[in-house]
């Protein structure tokens, strides 16, 4: 099977389709799939669930996607780099299911595990628990969390070889591991691919068997969200 597709466009064709649960590695702007988020926006598919960290800033990330009302719900933990984002939740337009970053990567790596639900303490108390299931353990009190599964999952790793094997690069890591697992069609874009043989099997960070399809994108532009130098 042949999981190597020629350009990000390719990757998702017959793949993405409104209303669809859509979910995107990255924090930040750090391990974002730049050039499969590029593609989703040019496809025109709308009413999406976008489950991420973050939304990205106004010109980069998830905020393409915002821009173009591509998204009509968001399930995030951080939303603060976007003014955009902003202005459609408080003018109504964009719902939004605030999530602690924890337990939305809990919730991310429990749906690829095939866990349906998990006990935290994180929200205990506070407006994340209002609706639901609270228990005591042990003489505490823990808030049930539903799993996540995304009908696609859009993913950044450095390396991968043709079989869909997977190497991340340093903190770009980040959720792009969770996210993979948890899609039910998973596509990854990556600087590297390599013949398969040529990752050692104890450099894998993330094997084969969640990943459905691979882009090459050698040179990202990685952009910083806010460049601090020093004053000279």
């Amino acid at each position: 099977m042949n999981k190597v597709y020629p350009d990000a466009a390719s990757a998702l064709a017959g793949i993405v389709k409104d209303g669809q649960t859509i979910a995107v590695g990255g924090f930040g702007l750090c391990g974002i799939p730049e050039a499969l988020i590029v593609a989703l926006r040019d496809s025109g598919v709308t009413g999406l669930t976008a489950i991420s960290n973050n939304a990205g800033v106004d010109d980069a990330g998830l905020g393409l996607l915002l821009a173009t009302r591509q998204i009509k719900k968001m399930i995030s933990s951080y939303v603060g780099e976007n003014k955009e984002f902003a202005r459609q939740y408080l003018a109504g337009e964009l719902e939004i299911e605030f999530t602690p970053q924890g337990t939305l990567a809990e919730k991310l790596r429990a749906g690829g595990a095939g866990i349906p639900a998990f006990f935290t303490k994180t929200g205990v108390g506070t407006v994340v628990a209002e609706g639901k299931d609270v228990r005591e353990f042990d003489g505490e009190q823990y808030v049930m969390e539903r799993s996540l599964v995304s009908d696609v999952s859009l993913v950044k790793a450095y390396m991968a070889d043709r079989a869909g094997n997977l190497v991340f690069r340093k903190t770009a890591r980040n959720f792009n591991p969770n996210v993979a697992m948890a899609g039910k069609i998973t596509i990854v874009e990556v600087e590297k691919l390599v013949e398969i043989g040529e990752i050692d099997p104890d450099h894998v960070h993330l094997p084969s068997i969640f990943v459905h399809r691979i882009v090459v994108n050698a040179n990202p532009e990685k952009r910083i969200e806010q460049r601090t130098v020093r004053s000279t």
